[in-house]
């Protein structure tokens, strides 16, 4: 029997139709679902990753983040020394060496090399690296010639200029000079607060400043005093653990033991009846504008025209007025006196004031000065 096809109805073709269409919007939306997932598949893994291994990365302490730092500013300081030091030499060679001559095409004569004569450079300021508490440090870094340098006993002050005597085993810091009578030592309390006077040449008169000398004697240091007369004979005085205190005392003046062949004059002599009124060991400093001496009656600073320990008044006077010739006279004995070695009314030519850690010699420092 012969099968014949028979068109569906109307009704039947818009339910196959109807049913159809589910069938395509299911499998639609679970193509988008799973087009959905897949795209955001990568989000998911970053937000994983992120919150697995960076949100957990520990942190590092701020010591080890503040020593890695100061290794790395010490790397650039150390490039910025290297490059000053440079500097330093090329303009050492300019300046010993006359590169712009110019050869003559006319004239056939030799002419002699003319050389720049030694320029004074001044001294550097501002914030160079200086790292040389006091001028035995500058020793011990192999500068064994005597000259200026910048030292900076305390990191949270700022470098100043001193004159290092690299004689008598080296590393002295010279706090006082007098040697022609060029500066006036007849100044106020600000001035020797802060220091004044020459920085130049190597018999420049200056006072280093009470401020200065303050911090240089934060350790035990010894203390001395070279001098010399009119006939150039010289003779020296030594005291071990030289203190001086801060401006809130005056900058008292303490010292010990005394050694040397010059006479203890800072202790005020032999004479036990003179020691105490002449004795500095324990007195205040004392300016013509402030006066914080033991004499009652008087003001020994404006009597002696400078800045020094007065008691009622001295043995021992280093910043007093410049007589020239030793021998002086006048209402005051207010010259540059040593009393235990040529007496009161002796003003001495030379004298200096200088400073060395007591332990320097002990340790061997700088390996001797021709080491």
């Amino acid at each position: 029997m012969e099968a014949y096809y028979i068109p569906p109805t109307l009704v039947e073709q818009k339910e196959r139709t109807a049913t159809f269409r589910r069938k395509r919007n299911v499998q639609g939306s679970l193509w988008r679902q799973v087009l959905k997932m897949i795209a955001l598949m990568p989000l998911f893994m970053i937000t994983f990753f992120f919150f697995h291994h960076c949100s957990s990365a520990p942190r590092l302490p701020d010591h080890e983040i503040c020593r890695l730092d100061n290794i790395k500013l010490q790397q650039r300081l150390d490039a910025l020394q290297d490059e000053l030091l440079l500097g330093d030499l090329q303009l050492k060679d300019l300046l010993g060496n006359n590169y712009h001559r110019v050869k003559s095409k006319v004239f056939s004569f030799n002419v002699t090399r003319s050389k720049l004569p030694d320029v004074h450079l001044p001294p550097p300021s501002g914030n160079l690296i200086v790292y040389d508490r006091d001028c035995s440090t500058v020793f011990e870094s192999r500068k064994t010639t005597s000259g200026y340098f910048r030292i900076r006993p305390r990191p949270e002050k700022e470098p100043f200029l001193v004159y290092c005597d690299m004689s008598d085993g080296g590393g002295w810091t010279v706090l006082q000079r007098r040697s022609n009578g060029k500066v006036n030592f007849n100044r106020k309390w600000t001035d020797y607060k802060e220091g004044f006077g020459l920085f130049k040449g190597k018999n420049d008169e200056y006072w280093l400043g009470n401020d200065h000398i303050h911090d240089l004697l934060a350790g035990e240091m010894t203390l001395q005093i070279d001098l010399m007369d009119w006939q150039g004979e010289r003779r020296h005085a030594i005291y071990e653990n030289l203190r001086i205190q801060n401006e809130d005392d005056n900058y008292r003046l303490l010292v010990s033991l005394y050694s040397g062949n010059a006479g203890d004059a800072l202790s005020g002599g032999s004479n036990v009846e003179e020691q105490w009124s002449a004795s500095l060991n324990g007195m205040q400093f004392c300016t013509p504008d402030k006066d914080n001496d033991r004499y009652v009656t008087g003001n020994c600073a404006q009597e002696n025209k400078c800045g020094w320990w007065f008691n009622r008044c001295h043995a021992a006077n280093l910043n007093g007025v410049y007589y020239k010739n030793g021998n002086y006279s006048g209402a005051y004995d207010n010259g540059v006196i040593w009393s235990t070695w040529r007496g009161l009314w002796y003003s001495l030519k030379y004298a200096a004031m200088k400073i060395r850690p007591t332990s320097f010699l002990q340790t061997g420092s700088g390996n001797g000065i021709n080491g």
